[in-house]
């Protein structure tokens, strides 16, 4: 099972006021805990798409640009997916997760990879109370040209861009797994800067 590792970290952080890759959790930068949870689970390489790139770089991660600024999060993970082949990856899986994952888990990256093995399966999502995580997501680099299409159609949301995907939404394990940060009351009180 190999896979490639993206953090998307393009976003403009409106709600959070800040860079939210960059707000420190218990003395660690959210961007960090993302890619190590990606390392940990196996991922052959990770990547942050977009975000600052000199701060990035002081933190020694490899970044490419996004291909879509400000275009909303499909953008972002179709450029992972463009990485990936264009590097002549030997993945064929690509996991792309939020910078703002409060604890991002290898478990929960193992798990949702592992769904792929299964061949008739080109997406795989959690879904936490009902609701897909698609910020936390495992794609087949082959899914690149009918995002790409959908894409050019005009749709940025991830979830309205599987015409001819298939899909798996699995139920999460443990919810706290995919919270993310979006303003600063989704902070956790106590050790943050």
């Amino acid at each position: 099972m190999t896979f490639a590792g993206a953090v998307l970290a393009g976003g403009s952080s409106r709600r959070m006021g800040r860079d939210k890759a960059f707000i420190t959790v218990d003395g660690v930068e959210m961007v960090i805990s993302v890619v190590r949870a990606l390392n940990d689970a196996g991922a052959s390489s990770v990547t942050a798409i977009g975000g600052d790139e000199a701060r990035l770089g002081a933190l020694a991660l490899d970044r490419v640009p996004d291909r879509f600024p400000g275009d909303g999060p499909l953008g972002g993970i179709i450029t992972a997916l463009e990485h990936t082949v264009t590097a002549r990856s030997s993945a064929d899986r690509v996991v792309t997760l939020a910078c703002d994952l409060l604890s991002p888990s290898p478990q929960a990256v193992r798990e949702i990879v592992a769904v792929l093995d299964d061949d008739s399966i080109d997406v795989a999502v959690p879904v936490v109370d009902g609701i897909s995580q698609w910020l936390h997501t495992a794609w087949r680099t082959h899914a690149l040209e009918s995002l790409t299409a959908a894409f050019g159609r005009g749709i940025r949301a991830p979830r309205l861009a599987l015409a001819g995907l298939r899909v798996a939404e699995i139920e999460a394990g443990d919810r706290t797994w995919f919270q993310d940060a979006d303003r600063p009351e989704d902070l956790p009180s106590g050790n943050v800067e």
